[in-house]
């Protein structure tokens, strides 16, 4: 075991160094300035296009496209949002905070531009479900000299999906449980099988249903929550926000039981674990966007890229907020014991509470990223391979729930790094593409 780890770590090394953070935050700045800064003038008109797209229509497509952003919300507000935050400050110090947000900035661009991209070089499958995704739009967009781009997206999607939206989510359900109500991992991934399980069964539609349910309303709790505790210490902000900033650019020194963190390191966990929390630059919400029920690429993009606000500047920063505001980040916990600390420490059963929300957003997760990689499944091997995935996908839960977590995090920012590579030269690729749908979009 301490062989795969070494080899996982010198991996990981290389796939989130400087390379790839220049890739990811560069692709994203690219993006940005090409939409003319297109996707944070348009928040607001982006929400009355959500709001709008509640009801099913009957244009292509089998989701209604609010459901599309809850399914892809369901992936992506999980263990990252509480886990996933605790983790890059423990490590990386509060500065790490700072580098979520640039990533989640230049993020929207990117989020914006897979899901033009997903709906405009969509198919339909031989079952008659809509497919999209950095495969097909590799495939449709950039022509068969790329098609080993896509194949390579989707066999990274398939494993990564067993990383980011499987074990991690199982074991970090498991690790709540125990800590804070002494339920064995056993019987929780007993009970984690059977509900993934019975979603799985309905297919996209059950999922986006329970998603449409399940999101907003653990998501709101959750937001409540957090703005009690940034409300009780309302005067700190300030010198928590300078902390934050300040970390960002100089590093954190040691103390208590942090080990201190230099600038790389800081950008380095910042940037891994924002994009492992929005997702912008995998690719795999444009998977969930390509379903949506719509004629109109550019509406459903100004959609799509809500997810990494909603997920990352507002979800994220409250966890941070909490966690730099309580001054826990200093003793050496990390992941989400240190989430539920920081919230004990201002509200009574904090802890409790984080742990339920956990439960819930993990749970979310795993059915979000259920639907991405039998998508990535499909694209490689055929609709047959369906019901195998989703056997293998309810299988592989106990053993997340039982696993080593430090190991589980390592390979799982891998997979996502191996991920994104291939959606994010297919992005730099098809840019001049969603530039000129977004012109004519917006004239029309």
């Amino acid at each position: 075991m301490e062989l795969a780890v070494e080899w996982v770590k010198s991996i990981n090394g290389i796939v989130w160094g400087p390379l790839m953070l220049v890739l990811i935050l560069g692709t994203g700045l690219y993006l940005m300035l090409g939409l003319k800064f297109m996707p944070l003038r348009r928040i607001p008109a982006a929400f009355c296009a959500l709001l709008n797209g509640r009801s099913p229509s009957e244009r292509q497509g089998q989701i209604s496209p609010f459901n599309a952003l809850m399914t892809s919300l369901s992936a992506t507000i999980g263990t990252g949002n509480i886990a996933g935050v605790a983790t890059a400050i423990s490590i990386g110090g509060p500065g790490a905070l700072f580098w979520m947000w640039c990533t989640a900035l230049v993020g929207m661009a990117t989020k914006y531009s897979e899901a033009v991209c997903a709906v405009h070089f969509r198919e339909v499958d031989a079952d008659g479900n809509y497919a999209g995704g950095p495969m097909y739009y590799i495939k449709n967009g950039l022509g068969k000299n790329w098609l080993w781009l896509g194949v390579a997206f989707a066999f990274f999607g398939v494993l990564a999906g067993f990383g980011i939206g499987n074990t991690v989510q199982a074991n970090s359900v498991a690790d709540a449980m125990e800590s804070t109500f002494a339920i064995p991992p056993l019987a929780t991934s007993v009970v984690m099988v059977a509900l993934v399980g019975l979603v799985l069964l309905g297919g996209i539609k059950r999922i986006a249903a329970v998603a449409g349910f399940l999101v907003p309303f653990m998501a709101l709790g959750y937001l409540s929550l957090g703005l009690l505790v940034v409300l009780l210490n309302i005067t700190d902000i300030p010198a928590a926000i300078v902390l934050i900033v300040k970390s960002a650019f100089t590093g954190t020194a040691a103390q208590g039981g942090f080990a201190g963190a230099g600038i790389m390191l800081v950008i380095q966990f910042g940037v891994a674990r924002g994009i492992f929390s929005n997702e912008a630059g995998l690719g795999s919400a444009s998977i969930a966007h390509a379903a949506a029920q719509t004629d109109d690429p550019v509406r459903q993009g100004t959609i799509a890229m809500l997810g990494t606000f909603i997920d990352t500047l507002v979800v994220c920063s409250i966890t941070g907020l909490v966690i730099v505001l309580s001054g826990e980040w200093v003793t050496g916990t990390g992941g989400a014991a240190l989430t539920a600390m920081a919230f004990a420490a201002s509200v009574p059963y904090g802890d409790v509470l984080v742990s339920v929300g956990l439960c819930l957003f993990a749970f979310t997760t795993a059915l979000g990223w259920s639907y991405y990689g039998e998508r990535c499944a499909v694209y490689l091997f055929g609709t047959g391979a369906l019901i195998p995935f989703r056997v293998l996908w309810v299988v592989a839960i106990p053993f997340g729930a039982m696993a080593q977590l430090d190991f589980i995090w390592l390979l799982a920012d891998t997979l996502n790094a191996l991920m994104a590579i291939p959606n994010l030269i297919a992005l730099l690729l098809l840019s001049p593409v969603v530039f000129k749908l977004t012109r004519l979009g917006f004239k029309r």
